[in-house]
């Protein structure tokens, strides 16, 4: 992995840039998986899928996390909250829309 300053040129730019890409994605991926298993489990436990309070936690530590690392806290939320509401919606198409009063 080359740090931005060690590349030279564009070409060497963009391919630090497509191999990050690359790897964002399989991360994704692989918290896609943990979704799925959260999907087994709040079957399992008469859970909702959205848990605000898990939400609001989930959003908190990123945007922390984002502060820490010198990233943007609210670009990394908003781009949270957009996974978060997707991640959501995949667990609703098993689970079903939340339940009024059903909560954890």
């Amino acid at each position: 992995m080359r740090q931005p300053s060690d590349c030279q040129n564009m070409d060497e730019l963009r391919a630090e840039i497509d191999r990050l890409d690359r790897e964002l994605v399989a991360l994704l991926v692989a918290r896609a998986g943990y979704i799925d298993r959260a999907i087994d489990l709040k079957t399992s436990a008469h859970l909702p899928a959205r848990i605000d309070a898990r939400v609001e936690e989930v959003l908190a530590n990123v945007r922390r996390l984002a502060a820490e690392q010198g990233l943007d806290p609210e670009l990394a939320g908003a781009l949270w909250e957009r996974i978060i509401e997707w991640s959501i919606a995949r667990e609703e198409d098993v689970l079903g829309p939340e339940v009024e009063g059903k909560t954890e």
